[in-house]
């Protein structure tokens, strides 16, 4: 045969072997879209709005659907009972991670927040115990929180109410607070290794909002200096980045919403004073400030769809064979916007987590750190960090838009595995 005849068979082949298998492996895994041979149904999957995507191919399939990236299936879970059923419920199984090609030269497999199997459980619990030892959850570690909260407002001061872009400014707090648990030691924000630091930090977290695939992975435990190094890069960049963006679209937000603005800082100047310090246990007598940076975290669906997750072992889930290894996609996004657990979704309102009485209330369906095993690990520390940092600076700060509120631009730049602020100017006015 002449090689033209050889190539087209050859393809042939590959193609009616990559639909075999596809049937095959679709006839126990949850219904989906028919995926094409070798690119699956990338073509079915608007990258720029994947959550919108998540939520028409739901309406179609139902809660649990399976996607295929090139030849791998992905389970996709949409919706709050969905969510915790397999988090919650099916915790154990549902608690490998998912590969992330990309990272794999990084990570290696290794730290907390990519790793897997006895590797992850040793990791994660050998993080908690020297975090605890290190003043995680204490007394200790507000006082730090408190003194950030001052030397950030020191450095907003030298804005002199000129007009500013604050993200690098917001990126220093956080970064101080972890530096003073890991390092036992603040750096002064014109330190060059802590710029550099921050540079590093901010790089990892464009390159993670970029589309990203599955694959498997390495389950040897390895207790080295790699490993630490890893977990230390965990913490600064689960600890940094996300609390920065988070108050970054903070004073976005507030300056979209005057009216919410001025609500919190009444009740800042009611509870708090202008001059002493707010600390946690104001938070309690705060509801509507507590409402207001829920509603945050709430609406700018930081994390969409958390960070994939692999099922352990084969495992049945709703009348489906889920095979081990599976990677599963959880669409926080859809648990967060819920339209009967929070009405009109895509408003930004603190009220959706207010009772009648003003009262702060609670809500099962507030996951923005996930939820299940691989729940954060720095939730408590970064809940604090958000009340503590937010409100010293609008106790001591107008903020001032250049733009009518109108006009202020609230859509993320990206939205792909977090959603970052777009860029803004601000003027910090001393009161």
């Amino acid at each position: 045969m002449d090689p033209f005849t050889v190539l087209v068979l050859s393809l042939s082949f590959l193609l009616l072997l990559s639909l075999w298998r596809q049937k095959t492996e679709r006839g126990k895994l949850p219904p989906g879209p028919t995926p094409l041979p070798l690119i699956g149904n990338f073509l079915q999957i608007d990258v720029k709005n994947i959550q919108k995507s998540f939520t028409k191919l739901s309406k179609v399939y139902g809660p649990v659907f399976t996607l295929y990236f090139g030849q791998q299936p992905t389970v996709v879970l949409h919706g709050y009972n969905a969510v915790k059923e397999a988090l919650i419920d099916h915790g154990e199984e549902f608690s490998g991670r998912g590969r992330i090609p990309f990272l794999d030269k990084n990570f290696n497999g290794l730290g907390v927040i990519f790793s897997n199997g006895k590797i992850w459980k040793e990791m994660r619990r050998f993080s908690l115990i020297t975090l605890r030892n290190l003043g995680m959850g204490k007394r200790s570690i507000e006082d730090r929180v408190q003194e950030e909260a001052q030397c950030l407002v020191e450095e907003l001061r030298k804005t002199n109410g000129s007009p500013c872009d604050p993200s690098f400014i917001l990126a220093y707090a956080p970064c101080n607070v972890i530096c003073s648990i890991v390092f036992q030691n603040r750096f002064d924000y014109k330190d060059k290794d802590f710029l550099n630091l921050l540079k590093f930090l901010e790089e990892n977290t464009k390159i993670l909002s970029s589309p990203w695939i599955q694959e498997n992975c390495n389950q040897e435990l390895k207790y080295t200096l790699e490993n630490l190094a890893v977990i230390v890069n965990d913490l600064f960049g689960a600890g940094t980045e996300t609390t920065s963006s988070t108050l970054r679209y903070a004073l976005l937000l507030l300056m979209k919403y005057p009216q919410v603005t001025a609500k919190v800082q009444e009740e800042i100047d009611r509870v708090v004073g202008r001059d002493r310090s707010a600390c946690m246990q104001d938070k309690s007598r705060m509801p509507y400030t507590n409402a207001t940076i829920h509603e945050v975290q709430r609406f700018i669906d930081l994390v969409p769809n958390s960070i994939p997750h692999a099922v352990t072992r084969d495992v049945k889930f709703r009348n489906y064979l889920i095979p081990k290894g599976t990677t599963v996609i959880v669409s926080l996004s859809s648990v967060l916007h819920d339209s009967k657990e929070f009405p009109n979704p895509e408003t930004f309102d603190p009220g959706h987590f207010l009772d009648g009485n003003g009262n702060f209330k609670k809500s099962d369906y507030f996951m923005p750190f996930s939820t299940g095993k691989r729940v954060c690990a720095g939730e408590a520390l970064a809940q604090m960090e958000l009340f503590l940092f937010l409100t010293t600076i609008l106790q001591k700060f107008k903020l001032k838009s250049l733009l009518p509120p109108k006009d202020v631009n609230i859509t993320p730049v990206v939205n792909g595995f977090s959603s970052v602020p777009p860029p803004f100017q601000i003027c910090f006015i001393p009161v």
